[in-house]
């Protein structure tokens, strides 16, 4: 290997450490794997996690806690849909939020002293329009189900939607978001993503809203690296990657303000494959 070609030093301040996890595996999953159409049907609106996305979940928060990574995560955020905050909770959440995986719902009470913040962020949500099963529910019927998640997320950028209304006013029932608007919608998460202080930071969402996170990030990466980060996530999968600030303002320094910040060229950031 060409260590002076691969290997570059950066001020830690410039970096976060993201994990990325997809949501276990969900009732939607399971009909669509024997009918698409399926997907249609209004009784799997905002789905659940399935028995095996339950226990999918309780493995996942064993290894996280075994292998003591919880203690270094500063933040989580979650997707808003039902399936990614029972994930979420049931994984990253107190142990009195899990209940021992014996909670369907894994939201029985807010958080405990020793696990970090959980927010919902609309805008990692999944793919918008058109099936039911990624429609949220009313923001009041979320606090109620999952007490221990932030709803209130503020931001500075004036185009980052907040969950300040009743009703999902992203979601279309006769239009399908496109790959295009995806794509944008990932570029402004993860925009307002480096306004964050926090740098170990979870991110718990949907198999196609992750690879198109790791598209944003791995512009110019290696074809054969790009290729490995980016291919398809497994239910309860959780894959973590450093992400470097190569712009030449300093993101932390007192005269960059916070839109300032959020305007770092996210798509030349690079990204590492974490072990």
């Amino acid at each position: 290997m060409n260590t002076a070609a691969a290997q570059f030093p950066y001020p830690w301040q410039r970096c976060k450490i993201i994990h990325l996890v997809r949501h276990g595996q969900a009732m939607h999953n399971v009909e669509g794997d024997k009918d698409r159409k399926a997907l249609l049907s209004d009784h799997l609106f905002d789905a659940q996690l399935s028995p095996l996305g339950l226990q999918q979940v309780c493995k996942l928060r064993k290894d996280v806690h075994a292998s003591g990574l919880l203690k270094k995560i500063d933040l989580v955020i979650t997707s808003p849909l039902y399936r990614t905050m029972q994930t979420a909770v049931g994984v990253f959440g107190s142990e009195s939020q899990a209940d021992g995986g014996s909670n369907d719902n894994f939201s029985a009470v807010p958080g405990g002293l020793n696990c970090p913040q959980i927010m919902a962020v609309e805008l990692c949500r999944d793919r918008l329009g058109q099936r039911p099963c990624d429609m949220r529910r009313r923001v009041s019927e979320c606090q109620a189900l999952f007490p221990c998640i932030d709803f209130t997320m503020a931001s500075s950028l004036a185009a980052l939607p907040k969950m300040d209304g009743e009703e999902d006013s992203m979601w279309n029932p006769d239009v399908r978001e496109s790959e295009e608007e995806m794509a944008a919608r990932m570029v402004l998460f993860m925009e307002w993503l480096w306004t964050r202080p926090e740098q170990h930071i979870v991110i718990v969402s949907h198999g196609i809203i992750l690879q198109h996170i790791l598209y944003v990030l791995g512009n110019d990466c290696h074809p054969t690296v790009r290729s490995a980060l980016c291919k398809r996530f497994d239910n309860c999968e959780l894959r973590p990657v450093v992400i470097v600030d190569k712009s030449l303002r300093e993101a932390d320094s007192p005269l960059c303000s916070p839109r300032e910040v959020a305007n770092l060229n996210v798509s030349r950031g690079e990204v590492k494959v974490s072990n």
